[in-house]
C-alpha cells in the first residue's frame, strides 16, 4: 500500500475562519473553521459513541486562533469559543476536505431536526 498523503502546508485566511490545506499529492482544499468546529474529533463533540455525538450550533462566525502540531501526525486548532481539544489528523483533515460538501449539508439537517441553527448557541 503506498503512502498517504501528506500536508505541505496548512494557511490560515479570512481572519481565521478558513482553514487552507495543501497536500503533497497536489489536492488543496478550504475547510471553514464553522464545519472544522462542528466535525471536531474530540470526546466532547464526537462523544463516545455515535449516541453520545452532539450537534453544535452558533457556530456561523467562529475562528480559529491557533493552530499546533501534535507530533507529526496532526494538528490541534483552538476556535476563538475555546474549544481547543481536537486532535485533527492529516488523514481526517483529508477527509473533510473530500466530503466537507456533504457533511456540512448533513450538519445543516441535523440543526433544523434539533431546533438549532448557526447562529443561536447550543448543542443536543
Amino acid at each position: 500500500m503506498g503512502q498517504e498523503p501528506w500536508p505541505t502546508e496548512l494557511r490560515l485566511s479570512e481572519g481565521g475562519r478558513m482553514l487552507n490545506v495543501s497536500f503533497d499529492d497536489g489536492a488543496q482544499f478550504a475547510l471553514s473553521a464553522e464545519l472544522l468546529r462542528t466535525q471536531s474529533p474530540s470526546a466532547e463533540v464526537q462523544g463516545h459513541s455515535a449516541a453520545e455525538r452532539k450537534t453544535v450550533g452558533g457556530k456561523r462566525n467562529v475562528a480559529i486562533i491557533a493552530v499546533a502540531p501534535v507530533g507529526n501526525y496532526a494538528v490541534r486548532l483552538d476556535f476563538d469559543d475555546m474549544h481547543r481539544t481536537g486532535i485533527y489528523t492529516w488523514r481526517y483533515l483529508r477527509e473533510l476536505g473530500e466530503t466537507a460538501p456533504e457533511r456540512f449539508s448533513f450538519y445543516l439537517e441535523e440543526l433544523a431536526a434539533k431546533g438549532l441553527d448557526r447562529d443561536r448557541p447550543g448543542e443536543k
